[in-house]
């Protein structure tokens, strides 16, 4: 078996020193494998967006801090990295695409210049290589019309091929490992099956390890291999997609699934089921299992953090799951 992409062990981040209890994500570990999707779901505020941050090194040192665990890119422990020895692997061996792309491209530049940028930082490519190799990269991602396109500023881009733009620049050194954090939240829903559809395609193509970030559960049963449900900064429950959408032991995964309207002609008047209470801010979740003060199968053994065990073929951390 040769060894994954990107390897988490037991990372916590932590808020700075004055706040040493708090911890907005908690030993957490996973892997994701070379030619693989695993998505990350969870309510805001679950840590799913620190977890991406810390990877790429994006968190801000004064807020967040990651004070345990490993996270190994094909064996190279990024925690231990300097900030300039990361800058040199974003957009090289490893590149993210964010949420908004209006927001993450910058307004006073033509998008050739953007897409070109990690072309000319990591592969030394001069001006009219690295226009080419633009070119091809917009006509990847199914940009129309790219010759025109690459010219153009981003906000004469519609949101859906600013988003392609983002891919673009992705893959642009052909990384091994693509973070996505919320890659179609602000697209319609016929854009957002696109740029999964095309997210996919690559993915398969370039064989790198995708790990996306999402609320959507519908994206991840579309096109996921394996599922990380987080709340409170912890994974709940892991597995294959099939197997937690199938038969999720977690009553918090079993509550997320319960909230997604029923399109089955068999059971017209379903009523959709709201998981009690609301997500604690950030300090403020009860001791032991985090989801106890919403579980309605909570009881005295709660306040210990169950351990992320197997379950039903799968792992959830739950002292009482579904069986």
């Amino acid at each position: 078996m040769t060894s994954p992409v990107l390897d988490i062990q037991g990372l916590t981040v932590r808020l700075p020193p004055h706040a040493d209890r708090i911890n907005a994500v908690e030993d957490v570990s996973f892997t994701v494998g070379a030619g693989e999707i695993v998505c990350v779901v969870g309510e805001s505020g679950s840590g799913k967006s620190v977890t991406a941050h810390s990877i790429m090194g994006l968190l801000p040192p004064a807020q967040l801090t990651p004070t345990a665990g490993r996270i190994l890119l094909e064996g190279d422990d990024l925690l231990q990295k300097s900030t300039a020895e990361l800058r040199a692997l974003r957009g090289d061996r490893m590149a993210m695409i964010f949420q908004e792309p209006m927001t993450a491209l910058n307004p006073t530049m033509r998008i050739v210049d953007q897409v070109a940028e990690p072309l000319r930082l990591h592969r030394r490519l001069g001006r009219g290589a690295a226009r080419a190799r633009v070119l091809e990269l917009l006509g990847r991602v199914q940009i129309g019309d790219p010759a025109e396109k690459m010219l153009a500023y981003p906000h004469q881009l519609s949101g859906g091929q600013r988003q392609r733009v983002m891919i673009a620049m992705a893959l642009a050194c052909d990384p091994d490992l693509i973070v996505a954090d919320e890659p179609t939240t602000a697209l319609d829903v016929t854009v957002q099956a696109q740029i999964l559809k095309l997210l996919t395609r690559l993915v398969d193509e370039a064989g790198a390890a995708l790990l996306l970030i999402t609320h959507d559960l519908a994206v991840v049963a579309n096109i996921c291999d394996s599922v990380l449900v987080m709340y409170g900064g912890r994974i709940v429950e892991s597995g294959p997609v099939d197997e937690v959408f199938g038969d999720p032991r977690h009553p918090y995964t079993r509550g997320l699934l319960e909230a997604i309207p029923a399109l089955d002609e068999d059971f017209p008047d379903r009523h959709l089921r709201a998981i009690p209470g609301s997500v604690p801010g950030l300090g403020e979740f009860p001791a032991g299992c985090p989801f106890r003060n919403r579980c309605p199968r909570a009881d005295a053994a709660c306040a210990e953090m169950p351990p992320l065990a197997e379950a039903g073929g799968h792992l959830a951390a739950c002292w009482h799951p579904h069986l």
